[in-house]
């Protein structure tokens, strides 16, 4: 049985509810058997189900699954190295050009905002001169007016750090193969194992509430390479690219 050292929580900083982004507490009540602790949501059980649900999950089943996929991604990096940097790299490209062109739209909307609340202002003081508009309304006006520019102007620097950082990162593939060369078998999950290999840790929520065979989506980000999908998906795409291109030259 998988189990991890009393008082010790190995996914510290690692797991997160995939609704709401914020962590799962892992709870240990001392009057229950260990194969019953668990992962809540950290927002569930501040604010209740009225903000977010439980995303309940056994401490044990997450660590069987993150194992099990550990295994298969590096045993997958270690045998079929080529294909694995092809997929990484194929995929690293079209992932960070959706999401710079989603940030670049988002930050396209922020500065054309901006330059349209500057002219409001100058447009609504102008008015108030003039005694088109009263000096409450200008007052009120304003107010509202200032408030968003200094907010715009608060989380444009922000994207525009995080759009630059997103341009010059690329998926390291080469390092994530040297990592998986040097745990040829990972019989257990440790600290160490998981922060060299793991990003992030996303569980959904059960499809059923309260169902312990519903089904429940547990997303896993893996440093250097992002998330992984099956071997069979990538060598279906390998096929459908390789025909593709056959189909071109003939």
């Amino acid at each position: 049985m998988l189990t991890a050292a009393c008082g010790e929580n190995l996914f510290s900083g690692l797991v997160f509810c995939a609704d709401c982004g914020k962590p799962l507490v892992l709870h240990r009540a001392h009057t229950m058997d260990a194969i019953k602790n668990n992962f809540m949501c950290y927002t569930y059980k501040k604010r209740g189900e009225e903000v977010c649900s439980s995303h309940y999950i056994r401490e044990h089943d997450l660590m069987r699954i993150i194992l099990d996929d550990l295994r298969r991604v590096t045993h997958f990096a270690r045998q079929k190295e080529a294909l694995f940097a092809e997929y990484i790299n194929r995929k690293n490209t079209l992932e960070l050009r959706k999401e710079v062109n989603s940030l670049q739209k988002e930050l396209d909307v922020a500065r054309r905002r901006d330059t349209e609340l500057t002219a409001l202002f100058k447009r609504l003081y102008e008015d108030n001169v003039l005694g088109r508009v009263t000096n409450e309304q200008f007052r009120i006006l304003s107010a509202d007016y200032n408030e968003e520019q200094r907010a715009l102007r608060d989380v444009i620097p922000v994207k525009e750090a995080k759009l630059q950082k997103l341009i010059v990162s690329v998926a390291n593939v080469d390092a994530f193969i040297e990592k998986a060369k040097r745990y040829t078998e990972i019989r257990e999950l440790t600290p160490e194992i998981l922060r060299l290999f793991i990003a992030r840790i996303e569980v959904g929520e059960k499809s059923t509430k309260y169902s312990r065979t519903a089904e429940q989506a547990i997303r896993i980000v893996y440093r250097y390479v992002g998330i992984m999908d099956s071997i069979q998906q990538v060598t279906a795409e390998k096929a459908v690219d390789t025909q593709t291109q056959q189909e071109n030259i003939a």
